[in-house]
């Protein structure tokens, strides 16, 4: 019987807390198994962050093929079979095949990773099939969706080479053949929370949709100085860590001439031995996503119980939106009046969110933002994921009880599926009574502070965390000053046209254009706008630095203090606030009902010089233009002397 109500029995003792849905219990995404040449290994980087690091070499293989499994669908309460484009490496879960193994290096190692695509495979027969039809000439426009299942691989916010064989997004790798990726990763680089997903133009949004997406963790033990910024990780070291990577997968099935088979109120509809699909871009667009009916997953299940949760202990979150389409708005409240039995079919999801999720807010406390370690930490009721996010944070449950993890209805001018979103229960967490030791977020970090600081900055470090927890020591970036170098860029999406045009500067994306030539060492001030729908804007290889955020009347709503009221129809916009000075990879353009607000950012291009790309991160506007070519050029570089 598919039908899966969960059915949560608590007794007096926590011990005897039972759960009757054993695989819906998160777990963090599988660790793909890496072979290095040295005695560094994932399997103790998490306990063992204080021994001194070592260069070595790191390799894996593993493969992207179509995937035959189900997925829960709360809608129906039964689970939906599907087949659907994944990554499979080692200690790939079964029930969740649909979220990549997570990947974590070192500074200084040099990743070799041989990607083997195996898309020409029928999971049902385990044959070969034929020619990708999406691959002919004539599905071969370079801005209109083709050759779904040729991929390849971008290490999302990496600082690493965009040549050859690194963060190459050129790279196309044909189905039935393989490429052997190899990253360079400097012993410099931050560590913290980063994520890979393909890039193939035309394809991308289609195999992202599918799940081809996991989290990339750069762990780091290196102790602060009083010229060098150390690693977060040994502030945060003994936390438990989570990591949740959030994704919508807006699978469908589809009637005999092609079409998406729909309910009367147009969410999709899969019914007895069909089996659900991402056959072609029909399901993208505007609004789509909220109106299929699909739900955000986490780690691959949709609505998991979290477990081994103590309350008042500490524990990190690393949160990152591998999503296309939908907007985040991330909350915890303590259930009030939990009851026994969580029936979450949708009229019982909508009830629970109104009468029992309604408890005090467990407030997120944000130490880094796309990976790179915040100034001060942030203390926030809400965290706005926008798609290729992500954020660190530490949470403190206050007491033992149920939690409801909340994605907060949204207006149309703050979600980038341009509608108003529903409220919708992503997860529950089951948190254990609290043990005398409990502390407060400052005092656990003191603590950690005095076991793995070096003695020479340990005074310094714990100053700094009981002003106000400023995290000064683990910035990885210093502040960009003034610059007379400008950029301007203007995102747009032309419906004259037909059909229409994707534009970033009034132009759709063209192959072998390079839009930008950019000068390696050099400090440029770009403003960012949208001349219509609100877009997020993404570059690879260098991060950036947040300056100010203006509205459409010229009021900065990036401060801490700041409040985004902009939108007189809604209430004030959270996602904005504290971003100034902050260091991102990605940050959404808003434009409200037609007036853009304007971002102001710095960036240094530093080491590395070639070819890559900038483009807005809905990665269906990506696949049909909205997307430039960047080249980072040096006098002493005769390869980008073109």
């Amino acid at each position: 019987m598919n039908t899966r109500i969960i059915i949560l029995t608590l007794l007096f003792l926590e011990v005897n807390f039972k759960v009757y849905a054993t695989d819906q219990i998160l777990q963090d995404p599988p660790a793909m198994q890496i072979n290095r040449s040295s005695v560094l290994s994932p399997s103790n980087a998490k306990s063992d962050v204080n021994r001194k690091q070592k260069l070595s070499e790191a390799s894996f293989t593993w493969d992207v093929r179509k995937i035959k499994s189900k997925l829960w669908n709360p809608a129906t309460q039964h689970f939906d079979s599907v087949i659907l484009r994944g990554y499979q490496g080692t200690n790939t879960s079964l029930n969740t095949p649909f979220v990549a193994p997570t990947i974590e290096i070192f500074p200084g190692e040099t990743l070799k990773a041989t990607l083997n695509n195996q898309l020409n495979i029928d999971p049902r027969s385990n044959q070969k099939t034929g020619a990708d039809q999406t691959c002919s000439s004539e599905h071969m426009h370079t801005d209109q969706p083709h050759c779904f299942d040729t991929t390849n691989m971008h290490t999302h916010g990496l600082w690493v080479s965009p040549r050859d064989k690194s963060d190459n997004v050129f790279v196309s790798i044909s189905p039935g053949t393989k490429f052997q990726y190899e990253y360079n990763i400097a012993e410099d680089h931050p560590a913290g929370t980063f994520w890979y997903h393909p890039h193939r133009h035309g394809s991308t949004a289609i195999q992202v949709g599918s799940g081809m997406a996991g989290a990339l963790i750069i762990r780091g033990n290196r102790q602060p100085t009083a010229n060098k910024t150390g690693d977060l990780d040994l502030l945060t070291k003994g936390f438990k860590e989570r990591i949740l990577l959030f994704q919508q997968i807006q699978y469908a099935c589809y009637n005999n001439d092609g079409t998406i088979k729909t309910n009367s109120d147009g969410s999709y509809f899969c019914g007895h031995g069909d089996i659900g699909e991402i056959r072609d871009y029909q399901g993208f667009g505007a609004g789509n996503w909220t109106k299929s009916g699909r739900y955000t997953s986490i780690n691959g299940e949709i609505q998991p119980l979290l477990t081994q949760a103590v309350a008042g202990k500490v524990e990190r979150w690393r949160m990152i939106h591998a999503g296309v389409r939908d907007s985040i708005n991330l909350t915890i409240r303590l259930m009030q009046h939990a009851p026994n039995k969580l029936d979450l079919t949708t009229q019982s999801e909508k009830k629970l969110l109104k009468e029992n999720c309604t408890g005090p807010v467990v407030n997120q406390y944000i130490i880094a933002n796309d990976g790179l370690t915040l100034k001060q930490i942030h203390e926030q009721p809400v965290t706005v994921l926008q798609p290729s996010y992500r954020y660190d944070a530490l949470i403190q449950f206050p007491q033992k009880g149920r939690y409801c993890i909340i994605n907060e209805s949204a207006p149309a001018s703050a979600n980038v599926d341009r509608v108003n979103s529903e409220r919708r229960l992503m997860a529950v967490v089951h948190v254990n009574a609290a043990n005398p030791t409990s502390q407060t977020l400052t005092d656990a970090l003191i603590e950690h502070a005095n076991q793995n600081i070096n003695l020479d900055m340990r005074k310094s470090v714990i100053n700094d965390l009981q002003n106000n927890l400023k995290l000064s020591h683990f910035v990885p970036h210093p502040d960009l000053p003034q610059t007379p170098y400008k950029q301007q860029l203007e995102f747009n999406i032309d419906n004259t046209q037909n059909p229409p045009q994707f534009q970033i500067d009034g132009k759709p994306f063209q192959l072998g254009r390079v839009d930008r030539d950019l000068k390696l060492e050099r400090t440029d001030e770009w403003t960012l706008t949208s001349k219509l729908a609100s877009h997020p804007f993404h570059i690879h290889i260098n991060p950036f630095q947040i300056i100010a955020i203006y509205d459409p009347n010229g009021k900065d709503v990036s401060a801490i203090d700041s409040i985004d009221d902009y939108d007189k129809s809604a209430a004030p916009d959270p996602q904005y606030r504290g971003l100034k000075g902050s260091w991102k990879d990605t940050i959404l353009v808003k434009n409200v009902r037609g007036a853009s607000y304007k971002v102001i950012f710095r960036t240094k291009y530093q080491r590395y010089t070639g070819d890559f790309v900038l483009h807005c991160h809905i990665l269906d506007h990506e696949d049909q233009g909205m997307m430039q070519h960047i080249r980072i050029s040096s006098p002493n570089d005769p390869q980008t002397q073109k």
